[in-house]
């Protein structure tokens, strides 16, 4: 046990050696982390929301909006089904999460109610796939006229899930474009969307960024009427809609309801400058089908505006000087150079599902973080100063060696996490704190074990050999079974539960690594100085 090969000590060497390199960015400044050459690691730990401050918000989908939306649908298609198959209908509305329709001749109700059910689709299956056979329509006929129907529980569920999924990985994506590191955005509950941003200054653009659904379409200007009638009382003429701008005062305008294209065909948008007045514009590209539509719409439209609406706003409203055939365009507008900036990250991300609800909305100064990482680092500093006094009280020349071996295992631990650009919380302070006092349980064991040996007076080589060879077992299955519970408190627990979970698991294999291992060649080099020592100093 106290031979080792040139191998295991050049590999020994060369995990200390990368142990220093990764963990000595944390002690350098910004810049100077920058002017490293590339081949050398750069990247320091990220500090967490309770440690650097940051942005807290608890956002609820608005999950009525999603199955009005479904119900809308419902409606044209409830229409064109019946119109295609030349049933005449009437009456045809909206009734609690589903749809009412008559017939005006009771002879086509087989024909109806086909047509009808021919409407209801397969639910996407679940996770489980529980969902398998369910449909999303329960159609039911009320006399020999009437017909109902309605959204499936299953239907709902599954909707209700798939935008909630879809509105966590759009706040990803519109939050990763500010530039933040390790943002939190997971699910709490059936509709609601924890998200916590360290290190944002700046809640209001947060709340800006994530409060607007960032549906955009193009829509022709109605120019039959006057907005000002309309909003006097007078009638929109048909198939036109009263929108604002988001400007103050807001400006009416009237706008075909139909959209002639969708910002569903947007693939990319950045922030420009126009080149004639210098000032902030918005850059939009469509995809080969939209900028097809949007070369047909603006060539049959010369001369008339073409309102941008975004969620139900309108942002610009230019007139179209000639055809815009290269599927790009450009939104201008009174912008400042982060409003438009905000504007391109919107439509980069892409539309929300649903519209958002705050619920909740919290900031954590730095004041705060201050004060976190100052009683952190007292508890650790703390911790550390007690476990070496008692290893070198204790076992005297070998707690010394523990305790070297103790501060190369702090050193592995802080150049993993920052190898892992893994986040730092609190419970990820108290998790490194636990590891220090864990750290050195590996040595206890061993020592203890030497100690024995030397009391039933075997030689000290013949001791230490022993005391290392069946401490092992004992050491090994403390800290897997350790080890798995760290893994069950990543798997099944969220935020700085896995920050706990991490640091936990990345200590107990470094700890062993340097209990095991380091000591033991420290001990080794010991012993060869020593030639056969006649006692040890423990």
């Amino acid at each position: 046990m106290l031979h080792f090969s040139k191998l295991k000590i050049a590999g020994m060497a060369l995990v200390f050696v990368a142990g220093i390199l990764f963990s000595l960015p944390n002690f350098l400044s910004q810049q100077t982390r920058q002017s490293m050459p590339d081949i050398l690691p750069s990247s320091a730990l990220n500090l967490g929301l309770d440690l650097q401050g940051g942005s807290h918000l608890l956002l609820s989908v608005d999950m009525q909006a999603v199955q009005n939306e479904r119900l809308d649908g419902l409606l044209g298609d409830v229409r064109l089904a019946l119109r295609g198959a030349g049933i005449g209908y009437t009456g045809l509305g909206r009734v609690s999460n589903g749809v009412s329709v008559t017939l005006r001749d009771s002879s086509q109700s087989q024909a109806a109610k086909k047509a009808l059910e021919d409407l209801a689709q397969p639910v996407e299956a679940l996770v489980f796939g529980s969902f398998s056979n369910a449909v999303d329509l329960d159609v039911v006929q009320n006399g020999d006229l009437g017909f109902t129907l309605t959204l499936t529980e299953e239907a709902i569920l599954a909707r209700n899930t798939r935008t909630l999924q879809q509105s966590i990985e759009i706040i990803r994506r519109r939050i990763d474009e500010l530039g933040t590191t390790e943002p939190t955005i997971q699910r709490q509950g059936d509709t609601r969307i924890l998200v916590q941003v360290p290190g944002l200054d700046d809640p209001q653009r947060l709340k800006a960024l994530l409060g607007q659904t960032a549906k955009m379409n193009f829509h022709l200007v109605d120019q039959n009427a006057s907005p000002y009638d309309v909003m006097g009382g007078k009638r929109a003429p048909a198939g036109a809609r009263l929108v604002y701008t988001d400007t103050e005062p807001a400006v009416p305008y009237l706008i075909r309801r139909r959209a002639m294209v969708s910002g569903e065909r947007l693939v990319d948008a950045s922030i420009g400058f126009d080149p004639q007045t210098n000032a902030p514009e918005v850059n939009f590209r469509f995809d080969s089908v939209g900028g097809k539509k949007f070369g047909e719409v603006t060539k049959a439209n010369i001369g008339r505006p073409f309102a941008i609406v975004l969620d139900d706003k309108i942002i610009s409203a230019p007139v179209i000087q000639s055809a815009i055939l290269g599927g790009a365009g450009r939104i201008t507008g009174n912008f400042s150079v982060q409003e438009a900036n905000d504007l391109a990250i919107l439509l980069r991300a892409g539309a929300l599902p649903a519209p958002m609800n705050i619920l909740e909305e919290r900031t954590v100064g730095p004041g705060l973080g201050a004060d976190s990482v100052s009683a952190g680092r007292i508890a650790l500093i703390v911790g550390f100063v007690a476990v070496i006094g008692f290893m070198v009280l204790s076992y005297n020349l070998f707690g010394l060696f523990a305790n070297i071996a103790l501060i190369i295992n702090m050193v592995l631990i802080m150049a993993v996490l920052s190898g892992l650009q893994a986040t730092l919380t609190l419970p990820g302070i108290a998790g490194i704190v636990l590891t220090v006092g864990m750290a050195v349980d590996a040595n206890v064991l061993i020592f203890e074990r030497i100690r024995e040996e030397l009391r039933a007076n075997k030689a000290p080589i013949t001791a230490i050999d022993v005391g290392y060879s069946r401490a092992l077992g004992t050491i090994l299955d403390a800290n897997v079974t350790t080890l798995l519970a760290a893994i069950i408190l990543f798997q099944l627990g969220s935020g700085p539960i896995r920050g706990f979970a991490v640091t936990l698991a990345i200590g107990i294999v470094t700890s062993v690594f340097t209990a095991f291992t380091l000591t033991r060649f420290f001990i080794s080099l010991w012993v060869r100085a020593k030639g056969r020592p006649a006692q040890l100093p423990l």
